[in-house]
C-alpha cells in the first residue's frame, strides 16, 4: 500500500466511506445475531449485514483500485456478486432444515405448517367459498 499516498482526496475519502459503512453494516449483523433469541429470528440479521457489508466494501476497494491504477478495476464485483446470491440461499436453507427438524421433534417454538388456499379443500381461488361467484 506505498501508492496511497497518490491517492486523490475525494477518493480517500469515498473509499473510507464505503469501508467504514461496510464494516459498520457487518458489525450491526454481528449484534443482531447475538441479540436475537431464537435461531428463527437470528436468521435475518447476518444476512443483511453480509449482503450489505461485502456490497459496500466491494465498492470501495473498486474506487481505490481504479482510481490507482487508472482503468476500471471490476474484479471485485464477482466477489460480491458471488456473496450476494450465496448467503441468503444457504441461509435460507439452514432455516428449512431447522425447520424440518423442529417439527420432526414436535417443538413447541416453531411455526405451524401453513396450508395454502389452492390446497384447502373447502376453500376456492381468493380465499372464497367454491359455492360464490
Amino acid at each position: 500500500m506505498t501508492d496511497a499516498g497518490n491517492l486523490p482526496a475525494w477518493a480517500a475519502l469515498l473509499t473510507a466511506f464505503l469501508v467504514l459503512l461496510g464494516a459498520g453494516l457487518a458489525l450491526a449483523g454481528a449484534i443482531g445475531t447475538l441479540r436475537f433469541k431464537s435461531f428463527y429470528e437470528r436468521i435475518h440479521a447476518p444476512t443483511l449485514g453480509t449482503s450489505w457489508g461485502t456490497a459496500a466494501v466491494a465498492l470501495g476497494s473498486i474506487v481505490y483500485f481504479s482510481v490507482l491504477g487508472s482503468r476500471p478495476v471490476l474484479h471485485e464485483i464477482l466477489i460480491a456478486v458471488f456473496i450476494t446470491f450465496t448467503t441468503p440461499v444457504t441461509l435460507t436453507l439452514l432455516a428449512r432444515a431447522a425447520l424440518y427438524r423442529d417439527r420432526a421433534e414436535a417443538s413447541e417454538t416453531v411455526p405451524q405448517r401453513i396450508v395454502l388456499r389452492s390446497q384447502a379443500p373447502e376453500a376456492g381461488r381468493n380465499g372464497r367459498d367454491k359455492g360464490t361467484a
